[in-house]
């Protein structure tokens, strides 16, 4: 039996807190506020906590904790993953959020991380150096809309079967840098708005990128307004077919000069005298 403690401030409107306002309906759980109650001959109190005891394992812990736009802290450091599949959403749109303790979780058997942190607007760090990503297959949408992202150490990411990483770092616009030098994106077919919105973006490193596969790249680098210089000459667009599918990749990139972008793509070419005109 887990045991996970997430701590919660209620807003002064409302001061009711129920089963469906903290987690999806089909889990077996159940939930205490600010009560005393003995599991396990263990006496348990915590105020202002919320307390989930999860009876039994699962494969999916997909929009776990989504819409929780209470919750300021979550410790899952405890917490048995072993045997999870999807944890998709499972994080989306706790806009609240500002510390996550995720050490020692174990990520061996997820296929599905997409839109796991989305829109936790309040995150400024993550780490996320004890994830083995060596099964996923999505992360589109992982990070979007998390704005007030400074940190992101993803060293330790293995991408080598994600297929999908469109909108990955959309709108992450305080991000100033993100290394990226280990990714492999041999698999990877969709990169459309992975970086849009990246405005603080001033740097990015992307020479191990493969793009022999991708057939979307529409709006990969649009509005990434600090960033004054890229490499794409490892770049390859020859699965691209059609113009929408690289429409507006660098509009709004208002300091990326012409001379300032490395490629060798034709296609990359043309886009950049659409969106750079």
């Amino acid at each position: 039996m887990d045991v996970i403690f997430a701590k919660i401030i209620l807003n002064e409107d409302d001061k009711t807190i129920t089963k469906r306002d903290l987690i999806n309906d089909g889990f077996d759980c159940e939930i205490f506020v600010n009560e005393i109650r003995f599991i396990n001959n263990i006496k348990l109190k915590k105020d202002n906590h919320i307390i989930y005891i999860f009876k039994n394992k699962y494969k999916s812990i997909k929009e776990m904790f989504k819409g929780c736009s209470l919750l300021t802290s979550i410790n899952l450091s405890n917490y048995k993953t072993n045997h999870v599949s999807n944890m998709n959403s499972m994080f989306e749109n706790c806009s609240s959020l500002t510390t996550i303790n995720l050490n020692g979780f174990k990520t061996n058997n997820v296929k599905d991380m997409g839109c796991m942190f989305s829109s936790c607007k309040s995150l400024s760090s993550l780490d996320l150096t004890s994830f083995n990503t060596s099964k996923v297959t999505n992360m589109c949408c992982m990070f979007l809309s998390c704005r007030s992202l400074k940190i992101i150490n993803l060293s330790n990411f293995d991408t080598n079967n994600v297929s999908d990483m469109s909108d990955m770092f959309c709108e992450c616009s305080l991000l100033t840098s993100i290394d990226l030098s280990n990714f492999n994106t041999n698999n990877v077919t969709n990169m459309c708005g992975m970086f849009l919105n990246c405005s603080s973006l001033t740097s990015i490193d992307l020479s191990n990128f493969n793009t022999n596969n991708v057939t979307n790249m529409g709006f990969m680098f649009s509005s990434c307004s600090s960033l004054t210089s890229i490499d794409l000459s490892n770049f390859n667009c020859d699965n691209i077919k059609t113009i929408d599918k690289m429409e507006n990749m660098f509009k709004e990139c208002k300091k990326l000069k012409n001379e300032k972008i490395l490629y060798k793509d034709f296609k990359i070419r043309n886009q950049l005298l659409i969106d750079l005109k």
